[in-house]
C-alpha cells in the first residue's frame, strides 16, 4: 500500500480546455486530423500525472481510443481529462473531448481515450505516484473501471510475452 498521502481527482483534472479549430488542423476529408487531437489529449494528460505525481512522467500506454463523432472547420474543442487511478508508479488518465459549435453551444462528444503514465525519479526509474481518492459517483465508477481495464492491459502483455516466446 501507498505511503503517500491521496490526492483527490479534482487537484489535477482539466476541465474543458479550449482548442479552436483552424484550416490548417483539417484532414483531406475536410474534419479535423485526427492525430492532432490525440497529440493534445496526450500532452494535456502528462500535465494531470505530473501535477497528480509531483513528478517527471512519460506515457506508458495509449489504449481504447473511440472517434465518435468528426470535429469539423470553426468547431471548437473542449478537453476533459482525470486520473481514473494508480498503481504504484503507473497512473490511467481519461480524456473526453467534445466538439463546440460557438455560435449555437450545441457540443458533440467525440472523442474517448485512457492513458498511462509512468511517473520517474530524478534518475529515470519509476518511482510510486500517490493513491487517487475519487470523491463522485462519476469518479468512483471511473476508478472502478480502471481496474479492469488494467488487468486487460496486463493479461494482453502477458499474452503477447508468451506469443513471442
Amino acid at each position: 500500500m501507498s505511503e503517500k498521502p491521496g490526492k483527490p481527482v479534482a487537484a489535477s483534472a482539466i476541465d474543458k480546455h479550449v482548442y479552436k479549430v483552424f484550416p490548417n488542423d483539417m484532414n483531406s476529408h475536410n474534419t479535423v486530423f485526427g492525430g492532432m487531437i490525440m497529440a493534445k489529449c496526450d500532452r494535456l494528460a502528462l500535465v494531470v500525472a505530473e501535477r497528480h505525481s509531483a513528478h517527471v512522467c512519460v506515457t506508458a500506454a495509449v489504449d481504447s481510443i473511440h472517434f465518435r463523432a468528426p470535429a469539423k472547420g470553426n468547431d471548437t474543442l473542449l478537453f476533459n481529462l482525470s486520473l481514473n487511478r494508480s498503481w504504484g508508479s503507473s497512473m490511467e488518465i481519461g480524456a473526453r473531448v467534445e466538439a463546440e459549435n460557438s455560435y449555437t453551444g450545441e457540443t458533440r462528444h467525440i472523442l474517448s481515450a485512457f492513458f498511462t503514465f509512468v511517473a520517474l525519479d530524478k534518475n529515470d526509474r519509476p518511482v510510486e505516484a500517490p493513491p487517487v481518492i475519487p470523491e463522485t459517483k462519476d469518479q468512483i465508477r471511473r476508478y472502478e473501471k480502471a481496474e479492469i481495464r488494467r488487468e486487460g492491459r496486463l493479461r494482453t502483455r502477458d499474452a503477447l510475452s508468451k506469443a513471442n516466446g
